[in-house]
């Protein structure tokens, strides 16, 4: 199956949740694809980032991520995802909090100033002392982690075009299916 990283792919608003997002259907063992375990498809991600994040203009050009760093950059992906989804769920959790700050130092420590791994990090650390923490939701259709910059707030899907139309498809679909053949005529 062929891939490219599209404008969809950075729907989270921030480089830090779209790295999150590089795992697809997060939430279902037997359908979920990581697109970071093939080595090309992260390699790929920053040229992709430089061009589609909401971020871009504030790291400009990002390094891929070395293969002595790879196993440490998804260790900080995963903190990052179980921290903010619990922030969003259940309003935070002091030990995923430490989990996440400890591997954030790590990574800046260890990556490149121009790294992926850098520029994700500082991503999160804007997160972290985003002013309106209610703003970052969990996309009601595919589950990926975004910010609403709605001015009522009222968003529900990472991308109306994706998700959004997904959704109301489905929910048209499930309506149709319940009418009786009678209601279908006189509609």
């Amino acid at each position: 199956m062929s891939f490219s990283w599209t404008p969809h792919r950075f729907a989270g608003g921030a480089l830090a949740l779209d790295v999150v997002n590089s795992v697809v259907l997060r939430h279902d063992a037997t359908r979920r694809i990581d697109r970071f375990a093939v080595r090309d498809q992260m390699r790929s991600f920053p040229n992709a980032a430089a061009e589609f994040c909401a971020e871009r203009a504030l790291f400009g050009d990002i390094a891929p991520v070395t293969a002595e760093n790879e196993a440490d950059f998804i260790t900080l992906r995963e903190a990052i995802d179980l921290y903010f989804r619990e922030r969003i769920l259940n309003g935070g959790d002091d030990q995923l909090l430490a989990r996440l700050l400890e591997a954030l130092a790590k990574t800046l420590r260890d990556a490149g100033s121009d790294s992926l791994a850098a520029a994700t990090a500082h991503s999160t650390l804007r997160l972290i002392s985003m002013p309106d923490p209610e703003r970052m939701k969990i996309c009601g259709n595919c589950g990926w982690l975004f910010i609403d910059r709605s001015k009522n707030r009222s968003r529900a899907w990472c991308d109306m075009a994706v998700c959004g139309n997904r959704a109301k498809a489905n929910r048209h679909y499930r309506r149709k299916k319940e009418e009786t053949p009678w209601e279908s005529i006189v509609s």
